[in-house]
């Protein structure tokens, strides 16, 4: 029920941001194990399915389309999944025939691909899959190699699909999982898992693969992911602050610009607990800001980057230096620098 309702109830909302799309996929995704491994006799099954099948076709956004992925999971049987395998074949044929002016789009393309998958007739599969270079299509074929436990091919046909048109994260993350699942760790993360678990932030992205390899130094797992960014070195600042290579952070942040804004909270939030750290952080933040760096930037910014570091210094009796420094850096006409000596109250000519 709660399947055939999402489409309907949610195609008048705003999404924009594919925030819903998301919470609809990882919705569908625990759901489908529960549907599938519930009781009931075959009439009963054939019956839901009939039902979701007529809403992943009237679902025109679409919300619920990755539904077609689980369909070899919902039947629930070889048995069933051979039947619907056979009813969507004649309009999945015609979806992937090698003559492309001949296609048609089957919105059941997938579906079909899953129930043969699940009826393990796998050189069908193949088959129809023989002049397919999609890769949420040619996926499939990989997943059928990898069910008869051909690993090495699997790995081959995927890389194969590259192109400027597949998803390279994707394969990425079927390749890594692939050689996890054959013993290769090391061979997964030096091939794909600096690439496979990219996401919004670099922070995040860090998190992710010091979680997917627990057993490598994370401070290790870092400087590897930074080579992967050469000239965008600053962006793994807050990864490394965060991780606590408070060393590492300041020598990334010298390497290639860092937000301003996000340096300065490091020296508020750091001035007492470290101290050392926090007076770089905050010399750095006053002059990325004098360099014009940072959106949206106020006095209020660069006073915080100010106090923090000045705090610090006098915790570990640097204020002297920290104040030479920064006259040094404030006598240097950039772009930013009258907004800096306006916000700190320096007059102009008096360091």
């Amino acid at each position: 029920m709660f399947l055939e309702r999402l489409s309907p109830a949610l195609e008048q909302v705003d999404s924009s941001s594919g925030a819903l799309g998301s919470a609809v996929h990882h919705a569908i995704a625990a759901l489908v194990p529960v549907i599938a491994h519930a009781t009931g006799d075959d009439a009963t099954r054939d019956a839901w399915l009939e039902r979701l099948w007529a809403a992943h076709v009237a679902d025109e956004i679409p919300y619920i389309e990755c539904l077609g992925d689980y369909w070899g999971d919902l039947c629930a049987s070889r048995e069933v999944a051979s039947r619907w395998a056979d009813r969507l074949m004649d309009d999945t044929r015609r979806a992937l025939a090698p003559a492309r002016p001949t296609r048609a789009f089957f919105k059941g393309t997938s579906a079909c691909l899953s129930a043969l998958l699940a009826s393990q007739r796998f050189d069908e599969m193949m088959q129809l899959l023989a002049s397919e270079t999609f890769w949420p299509y040619k996926q499939w074929s990989v997943k059928a190699l990898l069910a008869q436990g051909r690993k090495a091919e699997a790995v081959r046909q995927a890389e194969a699909c590259r192109s400027p048109w597949s998803n390279d994260r994707a394969v990425d993350v079927m390749c890594e999982e692939i050689l996890l699942s054959s013993g290769l760790a090391e061979e997964a993360y030096r091939r794909y898992g600096l690439r496979a678990h990219t996401t919004g932030s670099y922070a995040a992205t860090f998190r992710a693969v010091t979680k997917r390899y627990p057993d490598r130094a994370a401070r290790e797992v870092l400087a590897d992911l930074v080579g992967t960014t050469p000239g965008l070195e600053g962006k793994w600042f807050a990864a490394a602050k965060d991780a606590g290579f408070l060393d590492y952070a300041i020598t990334l942040a010298r390497l290639s610009p860092v937000d301003p804004k996000t340096l300065a909270r490091a020296a508020r939030d750091f001035a007492e607990s470290e101290s050392v750290f926090a007076i770089e952080a905050g010399l750095l933040a006053i002059e990325g800001f004098a360099n014009g760096l940072g959106f949206e930037v106020t006095g209020a910014d660069v006073l915080m980057a100010y106090v923090g570091a000045m705090t610090a210094g006098t915790n570990v009796e640097r204020s002297p230096e920290v104040r030479v420094r920064l006259a040094e850096m404030l006598r240097q006409e950039r772009v930013g620098t009258v907004f800096v000596r306006q916000a700190l109250g320096v007059l102009a000519g008096k360091g």
